[in-house]
């Protein structure tokens, strides 16, 4: 933000020298360089168009034309054009260097013709008072069109940085709204996850089963990935894979023996980094729709990663009760919203629910 603002004082710096440049070099014919500058004409021009370009920039465009007050903005445009017209000060430019064209350059033998002015007119000529008074009621075209660039291209800055100013505030608010969903996404996903598994701890006690505690200590486990790194965008895959690792060892504890599960875990780099709960998500939702206390089941998750990626896989059985439950559920699209916050277009999720297998397959590309 600071070096942009740099940017535009240097250019309004830049751009009125290269403007006092050239009105400088319209003046400096037969002239010195220190009489070209102590030339009141010439600073008369440049103060005037300074002065209408900021007024007009820092006063009267945000104080009048942003607040469409444009009956008191046409006003200031308006006194601004009668000046411009009443004080001339092109024509004033024009006058001075005339003048100064006027004289003559050498001194001359007497036996040569005197020297004329652009005009035709000879050294010391003076116009006739009324063409004094012609030239005075002369239009000054030049002054009207430079008082017209200078005005539109205020107007033209100003509407600029407005717009500007409105994109980052769009920005701004997409961010704080992604923000705010995401950290609603997680609020969502953790209630849900740890009322599931402590129904299992629930089972697990009211039938005095000998693998209470060690269930316990896995939900601690889990409770303590969840609370600890939950917050954070990104945690180690590995902490990911221990989490679902633990679950599946939670849900095994009440599953019959119709029910299969297959985890197959091929890592290259552990190290690498995802959403916390992203994987677990899916695997919470196998467990949840694709076991049946009479038909056989069968649950496999696959996760590999490579280098610079990550291919994940659940498959379970789809049962006639899925549809129904799963049009009622929240973390799927959660997760897919998860997904699309922080990778954009570097994921592929692909679900599909053919054959009677429902089928998640992710692969995530950092």
């Amino acid at each position: 933000m600071f070096q942009l603002k740099n940017v535009f004082i240097i250019a309004h710096w830049v751009g009125w020298l290269l403007v006092f440049s050239l009105t400088a070099l319209f003046l400096s014919e037969n002239r010195s360089l220190t009489g070209v500058l102590l030339d009141p004409n010439l600073w008369t021009f440049f103060l005037i168009y300074i002065f209408i370009f900021y007024v007009n920039l820092i006063w009267l465009i945000p104080s009048f034309f942003f607040k469409r007050k444009f009956m008191q903005y046409f006003v200031f445009v308006l006194i601004t054009f009668v000046l411009i017209v009443f004080v001339k000060p092109f024509d004033r430019l024009v006058i001075e260097r005339n003048r100064y064209e006027m004289r003559p350059r050498h001194r001359f033998e007497p036996h040569l013709p005197p020297p004329v002015d652009f005009k035709g007119n000879p050294p010391g000529f003076k116009p006739e008072r009324h063409e004094q008074e012609r030239e005075a009621r002369n239009f000054d075209v030049v002054s009207v069109f430079l008082f017209g660039l200078v005005w539109a291209l205020g107007i033209a800055l100003k509407m600029n940085e407005r717009w500007r100013d409105s994109e980052k505030r769009v920005l701004q608010a997409e961010t704080d709204r992604a923000n705010a969903e995401l950290s609603f996404l997680k609020a969502q996903i953790n209630p849900h996850f740890l009322f599931n598994t402590l129904n299992n701890i629930y089972t697990l006690a009211v039938t005095n089963s000998k693998k209470t505690a060690a269930s316990i200590m896995k939900l601690s486990q889990i409770m303590r990935y969840v609370t600890d790194e939950v917050s954070e965008d990104f945690v180690p895959l590995a902490n990911e894979i221990e989490c679902i690792s633990n679950y599946i060892d939670l849900q095994k504890l009440r599953l019959s023996a119709k029910t299969e599960v297959i985890f197959e875990v091929n890592t290259l780099d552990t190290s690498q980094k995802i959403p916390p709960l992203l994987l677990m998500t899916y695997v919470e939702n196998a467990f949840k729709h694709g076991i049946s206390n009479h038909d056989k089941a069968l649950i496999e998750i696959s996760i590999k990663s490579g280098k610079d990626s990550l291919h994940f896989i659940c498959r379970n059985k789809l049962f006639s009760t899925f549809r129904k439950v799963e049009r009622t559920g929240i973390g799927l699209s959660n997760t897919r919203q998860r997904l699309q916050h922080l990778y954009q277009d570097r994921f592929n999720l692909i679900i599909n629910d053919d054959s009677g297998v429902y089928q998640v397959e992710l692969t995530i590309n950092n």
